[in-house]
């Protein structure tokens, strides 16, 4: 049940995300980088915050860090923000502990090149973890927007050459990590007898196992 109503709730965000405009980015030089990427992701969610729901609850901790990151001010307590220019990679990543129970949140985003040098893939995910395995909240869930050069904008798509899915058939949790190093993200499969680690590697274009 827990499983079916976390896919439910996936679906209808990420409907909803799909309904907005194209996203534009604004930068200052010859291309943008992650920061830009961010910024215009962030300011386009925030303005769907008031209409949606799902999106003001899963989106508030990114908002919130990425404008105290903005005007150089400390992260909250037990949360850190990595931001990666060279790499493309930002993550905020959230602690907290309770008796014998510590969870950590996690949201990711990156970009690629794509190999007809006119657009860019830029990936936001989001995880959690309880006691160090995956332990999915209501807005986990791994999103894709294509960039075109030409026009400055992005657009929610579909996972490009491979299916997202939250789980498998016989209801084992898969997680997905975006690159921080490399190009190809991992996907785990929490079984009860340990993790096992896939790779989607990246052809500049799409993914593929």
């Amino acid at each position: 049940m827990k499983r079916t109503l976390l896919a439910i709730s996936f679906v209808c965000c990420t409907l909803a995300m799909a309904a907005q405009d194209a996203i534009t980015v604004k930068y200052q030089g010859a291309k943008p980088n992650i920061s830009d990427f961010v910024s215009a992701f962030v300011d386009a969610r925030h303005n769907e915050v008031d209409e949606d729901e799902c999106v003001d609850e899963a989106f508030i901790a990114v908002a919130r860090a990425w404008e105290l990151h903005q005007k150089g001010l400390p992260m909250v307590e037990g949360e850190t923000l990595t931001v990666d220019l060279r790499s493309g990679y930002v993550c905020l990543e959230r602690k907290s502990k309770y008796e014998s129970t510590e969870d950590v949140q996690k949201w990711e985003m990156c970009y690629w090149n794509e190999s007809d040098g006119k657009h860019k893939l830029f990936a936001y995910n989001v995880l959690c973890f309880r006691n160090g395995k995956y332990d999915p909240g209501q807005f986990d869930g791994l999103t894709f927007y294509r960039y075109d050069n030409a026009t400055k904008k992005m657009k929610m798509c579909e996972a490009p050459g491979f299916e997202f899915r939250c789980s498998t058939d016989g209801g084992t949790w898969v997680s997905y990590a975006l690159p921080r190093v490399g190009r190809d993200i991992t996907v785990s499969y929490w079984y009860k007898s340990g993790k096992k680690n896939k790779t989607l590697k990246w052809t500049g274009r799409k993914f593929n196992f």
